[in-house]
């Protein structure tokens, strides 16, 4: 495989994240609002300003959501989830990618 081939799939999986980001930036704070507005014991779980906070993130991850029998909470959460897997994922393949790209080069 041509190490250019290589690198330009690297771009396409850092490409893949981004897209996941534009997902994660759109549902995550609607997740979130309900949470605050409909939820008050995850707010309290999870903390004021939990955007980014690794405890609401690893909350996200597990799937904790599921717990609270919310059809609407689940609906914005749930992609707010794949999102973030997309995001990872996509880090991880660009990066792993781009190591092979440089080792080939």
């Amino acid at each position: 495989m041509d190490a250019d081939f290589v690198l330009f799939l690297a771009l396409t999986a850092f490409a893949i994240a981004i897209a996941g980001a534009t997902a994660f930036v759109i549902f995550w704070p609607l997740a979130l609002v309900h949470i605050r507005d409909r939820h008050p014991q995850i707010t309290a779980r999870l903390g004021e300003g939990a955007f980014l906070k690794p405890k609401a993130l690893w909350w996200l991850l597990r799937g904790d959501y599921y717990a609270t029998p919310d059809r609407n909470l689940s609906g914005l959460a749930t992609p707010s989830r794949i999102s973030l897997l997309v995001i990872l994922a996509g880090i991880a393949m660009g990066g792993l990618l781009w190591i092979i790209g440089q080792a080939l080069a």
